[in-house]
C-alpha cells in the first residue's frame, strides 16, 4: 500500500496511529533529555530538605487548593521578574512532589514570598485577608488556627518522599512527629510559606 496523503486522509485508523506515533516521538524528544540535565535534576547549591513542619504545611497548601490561585513559578519575562523577583528554575523544585508550577494565577505569585512578610502578617492574612490586603478576593481560613497537624502520619509521608528522592535523614524522620506535635495547621502553612524562595537571593 502506497503511503500517500490521500491514503492517510481516507483511513481514519491509520491517521490515528500515525498521529499517536508522531506525538509520542515528539514528546520523548523534548522530555527525555531533561532527565539527564543537571539543571533539572539537581538541587540548587545550599538547598536543604524541608522541615517536617514545612512538609505538613505544604500538604495543607495543596489540600486547601491554594495552588489554584497562587503560582509558585515566576515566568522569565521582564514584567514578572520586576514584580516578583528572579524567575523560577527547575533546581528549586526538584524535591517537590508534585511540583506547584502552574499557569493559573489569580492571587500573587508565592515563589519568593519567604521572609517578605512577618508571621503575624500571615496570621492576619489567613484569618481576614482584607485586613492587610483590602483589594484581596481570597477567602478566610480561620479553621487553620484551631485545627492541629496530624502528627501520626508525618513520618510515613516523609519516608515516602525520601523514596522518591528527597534526602531526608533518619534523624529528621525520627524527630518529625515530635516537631509537628501540638502545632496548628496555620503554623505549619506559615512555616511552608516562609521557606519559599529562600535559596536564591532576590538579586540572582
Amino acid at each position: 500500500m502506497k503511503l500517500s496523503h490521500e491514503t492517510i486522509e481516507t483511513n481514519p485508523w491509520l491517521m490515528i496511529v500515525l498521529i499517536v506515533l508522531v506525538v509520542s516521538v515528539g514528546g520523548l524528544v523534548q522530555i527525555v533529555p531533561l532527565f539527564f540535565q543537571r539543571s533539572t535534576t539537581e538541587p540548587l547549591p545550599g538547598m536543604t530538605p524541608p522541615s517536617a513542619l514545612q512538609v505538613a504545611g505544604r500538604d495543607i497548601f495543596v489540600r486547601e487548593g491554594c495552588y489554584n490561585c497562587h503560582s509558585q513559578m515566576i515566568r522569565p519575562m521582564r514584567a514578572e521578574t520586576l514584580r516578583y523577583g528572579p524567575y523560577s528554575v527547575a533546581g528549586e523544585s526538584v524535591w517537590d512532589h508534585p511540583f506547584q508550577w502552574g499557569s493559573k494565577r489569580t492571587g500573587p505569585d508565592l515563589a519568593r514570598v519567604g521572609g517578605r512578610y512577618s508571621d503575624d502578617w500571615h496570621i492576619a492574612h489567613l484569618n481576614d485577608p482584607r485586613s492587610v490586603v483590602p483589594e484581596s478576593n481570597m477567602p478566610a481560613y480561620p479553621w487553620l488556627e484551631t485545627q492541629m497537624v496530624d502528627a501520626s502520619s508525618i513520618k510515613r509521608h516523609m519516608e515516602s518522599l525520601r523514596a522518591v528522592g528527597v534526602p531526608f535523614t533518619d534523624e529528621a524522620i525520627a524527630g518529625a512527629e515530635e516537631e509537628v506535635k501540638d502545632k496548628t495547621e496555620q503554623q505549619a502553612l506559615i512555616a511552608f510559606l516562609q521557606g519559599l524562595g529562600r535559596v536564591r537571593p532576590q538579586n540572582q
